[in-house]
């Protein structure tokens, strides 16, 4: 099977590769939940190619992950923002951290903790049934 085929396939683990799978879009999407907007931040933070940040922000505003937002018109500049479907990426991305966190954290423990603003305990994402609530 090749990668861009990927979308044709009657798995929807298959289909979510096809759009957030690749290498650097993990890393823009991370970076887009850390409030980053601008190209050239995402760029200067990530260290990417000018044109495979193009290419990966195209790719996420086209499957409407990540939206187009003119903040300047003259000259004309734009900031990308997570839609209501790139926000419902954000368990994902949690869960990546966690399981990277205890298996690749090194001796210094995890480079970033999340908390909850609430309580300021460890924030993960944790699966419940969808009936009971139960873990």
């Amino acid at each position: 099977m090749k990668w861009q085929d990927l979308n044709r396939e009657n798995c929807s683990l298959a289909r979510a590769m096809a759009v957030v799978g690749d290498r650097w879009t993990l890393l823009v999407l991370r970076e887009a939940f850390l409030r980053v907007r601008r190209f050239d931040e995402f760029q200067e933070r990530l260290g990417i190619a000018r044109r495979v940040l193009t290419e990966r922000l195209k790719h996420l505003v086209d499957h409407d992950v990540l939206e187009k937002v003119a903040y300047s018109q003259a000259p004309l500049r734009h900031e990308y923002r997570l839609t209501e479907k790139g926000l419902g990426l954000y368990p994902v991305i949690i869960s990546l951290v966690h399981w990277g966190d205890e298996h690749y954290a090194g001796k210094k423990g995890p480079p970033l903790l999340h908390r909850h603003k609430a309580c300021g305990h460890d924030f993960r994402a944790v699966l419940t049934c969808s009936e009971c609530g139960e873990a």
